[in-house]
């Protein structure tokens, strides 16, 4: 099976599509023993960090191209396809000379228009054929996503994947990485044919989590999961916390349950009527209460009144949210629609308060 048929896979019902490794490459003896853990459990495409980006000097910061002779071993030896990390255009045209497969622009390199431009014109230079994947940058910007990827394919690749590994916030709470599901679930809306694959490592920062965020992704119809595997974990020199064994990777990958994405939906017919009708009622009710917030912006404007009145939205915060609990709705859901509502409401205020 080639690489194409491989990548193909992920979008088709076979899924999914799994890509497992190392955070780093760190010696030949671990990448090749990882790699045929790995090969032994079904895995085909092998991925390994060879340039580390650490947010501070000092880190483990990649084993450099001392690695890439390592990669064309477990090639050799596992039959396997190797993926790596790039950042820069010396990294391109390295990963080139040694045969990479598979060039994944990480995070960080993402969220520069500059740097992926650099990749995407070194990449036409040397006429590369592989698949690039493309990981969301670290702040929750689809149009940054969605451009490094049209840099991608402007260059002529035409092998095209999205990597969903979460974005960056000072809330280190459950996450490494915040998923914020819905980035990557409209990504796929506006381009339904690019294969999404979720990255449970960097997500959940955590071994534990690996699990849940790839059933999650499941659940989701992500085409396929990067995940970070290690002979040895606890002994691995960056990112420990969240490598789990092929031994375990494996078992997770057995115990996925995936969704039937062929079954009719013609039975839901009569509630997604009745969702539409409540639909149509929420947008008239929302109308009514635009109209309400006009009106006491122009009787703040008439009463020369600040827009924003800190107590009062404390007040509806407190007391719908405590409501909707006792409805059975999740907390942060009904403060992220207050939020929404309410920021509308200070918008049209505003407006009125600056016109005349």
């Amino acid at each position: 099976m080639n690489l194409e048929s491989i990548l193909l896979q992920g979008v088709s019902k076979q899924r999914p599509l799994v890509i497992a490794g190392p955070c780093s490459a760190e010696t030949e003896e671990q990448t090749v023993r990882t790699a045929k853990e790995l090969a032994n459990s079904g895995i085909k495409i092998y991925r390994a960090g060879i340039w580390k980006p650490r947010t501070k000097p000092g880190g483990f910061e990649g084993i450099g191209e001392t690695g890439l002779p390592w990669l064309q071993t477990v090639k050799k030896e596992t039959g396997m396809y190797i993926a790596t990390e790039v950042a820069t255009q010396n990294h391109v045209n390295e990963a080139i000379k040694y045969d990479i497969d598979i060039l994944w622009i990480g995070a960080r390199t993402s969220a520069n228009p500059f740097a992926v431009q650099e990749i995407a014109d070194t990449l036409k230079i040397n006429g590369f054929d592989g698949v690039v994947m493309v990981k969301n940058p670290v702040n929750p910007d689809l149009e940054l996503w969605i451009g490094a990827i049209e840099r991608i394919y402007n260059a002529g690749i035409r092998k095209i994947a999205a990597i969903h590994r979460g974005f960056s916030s000072y809330e280190k709470k459950l996450y490494r990485n915040i998923p914020q599901w819905h980035i990557p679930i409209e990504l796929k809306r506006r381009i339904p044919n690019l294969p999404l694959i979720g990255d449970p490592s960097h997500i959940g920062g955590k071994r534990e989590l690996v699990s849940p965020l790839s059933q999650q992704a499941m659940d989701l119809n992500y085409n396929g999961l990067i995940i970070e595997s290690h002979c040895n974990p606890d002994s691995a020199w960056s990112d420990k916390e969240q490598q789990i064994t092929p031994e375990v990777l494996s078992y997770i990958l057995k115990t996925l349950v995936i969704r039937d994405t062929e079954h009719t939906t013609k039975n839901l017919t009569e509630l997604r009527c009745q969702i539409d009708e409540i639909d149509n009622e929420l947008l008239t009710i929302l109308a009514k209460r635009m109209q309400i917030s006009k009106e006491i912006g122009q009787y703040k404007k008439e009463h020369n009144m600040p827009v924003l009145q800190t107590v009062r939205y404390d007040e509806i915060l407190e007391k719908t949210i405590s409501h909707a609990k006792q409805l059975g709705m999740e907390t942060n859901f009904m403060k992220t629609v207050l939020e929404a509502i309410h920021e509308e409401s200070i918008r049209q205020q505003i407006e009125i308060l600056n016109n005349g």
